[in-house]
């Protein structure tokens, strides 16, 4: 019989990685062996399947747990020790090893079955996560923007089935039927999907063309995801079911968008309030004017520049911000003033004039 691969091995990382280490490593060979990027390749398939089924129980802290008390106690290459252990190298299957003098061990039984396959898997898949970049105007106001993220589905030629159009379905050879097979695991055996029929218990006599037998394929989901107002960069969301799908029937796994918001050449956000510079000429902060002003809605603003207005004075549009849980901020007019580069020889002489009228040195 095959023997199981140790987790930690399978991960790349040692017994005593810290779950940041855990999840740097899985996501390093999870990208290398994702079927999107190793189109045609059953292997590079089936080694990114031994990794997720690996992390799915090494990032999950209480399994874990109990993953490694059953790697202390031998489950993982040395023998069950005290009692449970079989005599002579025998292998006994699991569900007959009683376990009742083992601390720690209770409801190992269900940890195997969601490790290894024995039934439906308790929780859904790792969820997959992107990060989508947003403009700075839908991260304020909200709005929704379009996703695409690579999943498996289930092929649309054979129907999951793996067969071929008009091939006729035999009971699985490698496993008679019951789609799942028995190996030795340490002192015990444990039992898995089949690798032939996939768990379906029954192998084609001529395998799907689109899939390759697999029963899936990579494809492309679009989406359209809801931008909330007043969202900032590292905003996650959660769609549930919009992820991977399950290849052992249980519901899909979630996705998780993460926002990185555009900067702005107009405006920029501080909390619910946003923020503009205008840029006036001299004569404009010294006589006053009227300005119109853009705001995050749209819709312009007229704003009084009253006369003799200083560099960075700041005039306050109110609830012309961003809307966030009923509450509305106001926008900030910044006033920037320009001084001309180069003057006439008449424009300097007016000016000279001006000065010396009023007492302003040079």
């Amino acid at each position: 019989m095959p023997t199981a691969r140790d987790y930690y091995k399978v991960i790349g990382v040692s017994d005593k990685a810290t779950p940041a280490e855990i999840k740097k490593s899985y996501r390093r060979l999870a990208k290398q062996y994702h079927p999107d990027a190793n189109s045609g390749d059953k292997q590079a398939g089936e080694r990114f399947k031994e990794i997720s089924e690996a992390y799915s129980v090494l990032s999950n802290e209480k399994k874990r747990k109990q993953y490694d008390m059953m790697r202390k106690y031998g489950a993982f290459g040395g023998g069950m020790p005290g009692r449970g252990a079989p005599a002579g190298g025998e292998s006994v299957r699991f569900e007959d090893i009683d376990f009742s003098g083992f601390p720690g061990f209770g409801g190992l039984g269900d940890l195997f079955s969601s490790i290894f396959g024995r039934g439906k898997r308790a929780e859904a898949a790792e969820p997959i996560e992107v990060v989508v970049e947003i403009p700075f105007r839908v991260a304020a106001l909200g709005g929704k923007v379009p996703v695409t993220v690579g999943v498996t589905e289930a092929c649309p030629t054979c129907g999951g089935s793996g067969a071929a159009p008009g091939a006729q379905l035999d009971t699985c050879q490698e496993c008679g039927g019951r789609g799942t097979v028995t190996f030795g695991q340490g002192g015990f055996a444990v039992t898995r999907p089949c690798p032939v029929c996939r768990g379906r218990g029954k192998s084609p006599s001529k395998a799907c063309g689109k899939c390759s037998g697999q029963g899936e394929v990579s494809v492309d989901k679009r989406l359209l995801v809801t931008v909330p107002p007043g969202t900032d960069s590292g905003h996650r969301v959660r769609l549930k079911g919009q992820g991977q799908r399950s290849p052992d029937g249980a519901a899909p796994s979630d996705l998780l968008v993460t926002f990185q918001v555009h900067s702005d050449r107009f405006f920029r956000r501080d909390g619910l309030d946003i923020h503009c510079t205008i840029p006036v000429n001299v004569a404009q902060a010294a006589l006053g004017t009227k300005l119109k002003v853009r705001t995050i809605g749209g819709r312009q603003v007229v704003l009084k520049i009253p006369a003799g207005t200083q560099p960075g004075r700041k005039f306050r549009i109110k609830g012309q911000g961003v809307e966030k849980n009923r509450r509305r901020g106001d926008q900030f007019v910044e006033i920037a003033v320009t001084v001309p580069e180069k003057l006439s020889k008449e424009q300097e002489q007016a000016l000279k004039q001006f000065a010396d009228e009023a007492g302003l040195k040079y």
